[in-house]
């Protein structure tokens, strides 16, 4: 619900700032109105202005931009009404559903009944610890590499891991280490981090390529790409990556800021 509300609110802003430009046109338009007529395979514009005249005058070529003015017009008039209507609408209705919605009948409750029940719709914080608390059987290559130690308390392979576990804990992002995906070429692979948005409740999966200096690595590196992308995981909708050289080091502040804005 509360991505309802925030989703409604958003569109009450466009609504507004879009009739404020709007209704600023409204006295900037021709007196008049337009018609349009196609017929043998033209277009001919006519400006109406006398009522009763069906016929109005020619707009030639030249004048286009009048013809565009008066569409522009009609345009404007028909949009404030439908948008007024709308933002009207969705005021209402987010004042009914801040009072009334499904999700009160378990907010209200006390938290002694709340501890004894188990609710229809879970709340973000339920979906995030059942989400959190799903076992998997984490990778064993190479386990005996993981020897840096997160706050939350695991072992990963790198500096740089560590760092990034930390952040996501840092910014309360959900997050499970080196869980195993299946790809749709039926190969097993385990990302270093699966991360889960709270607000829209998906998973985003995190690859860190440390080593981008080596090229094996490198080869290793385009390829997991190339896979992610044949499976529909894609760069900007469900996959972050960062990376790092002897030369370029981890941008921890640039990630950081990325992470902010992605899991707002």
């Amino acid at each position: 619900m509360r991505d309802i509300l925030r989703s409604m609110c958003e569109r009450i802003s466009v609504l507004k700032k879009a009739i404020t430009k709007a209704e600023k046109e409204v006295n900037q338009f021709p007196e008049g109105r337009l018609r349009i007529n196609t017929s043998e395979h033209r277009t001919r514009y006519y400006h109406m202005l006398q009522r009763g005249d069906n016929e109005g005058n020619y707009i030639p070529k030249k004048q286009i931009m009048l013809a565009g003015q008066l569409a522009q017009k009609d345009y404007n008039s028909k949009f404030l009404e439908a948008a007024k209507l709308e933002l009207s609408r969705l005021e209402q209705l987010i004042v009914q559903l801040t009072k009334e919605n499904a999700d009160l009948a378990y907010d209200n409750l006390s938290p002694e009944r709340k501890s004894l029940i188990t609710p229809y719709i879970q709340t973000d914080a339920q979906y995030v610890m059942a989400w959190q608390a799903k076992s998997y059987k984490a990778n064993t290559f190479m386990a005996e590499n993981k020897i840096y130690d997160t706050r939350r308390g695991e072992k990963v392979r790198s500096k740089s891991e560590a760092i990034l576990a930390d952040m996501f804990l840092e910014l309360g992002i959900p997050y499970h280490y080196e869980r195993p995906l299946n790809l749709r070429s039926g190969k097993t692979v385990y990302p270093d981090f699966t991360l889960l948005n709270r607000r829209t409740r998906k998973e985003v999966y995190f690859e860190h390529f440390g080593l981008l200096d080596d090229g094996a690595y490198l080869n290793g590196a385009l390829q997991k790409l190339d896979g992610y992308r044949e499976s529909g995981i894609f760069p900007g909708k469900n996959l972050i990556f960062s990376y790092e050289t002897g030369e370029y080091p981890l941008d921890i502040k640039g990630i950081r800021e990325m992470l902010k804005s992605s899991f707002k």
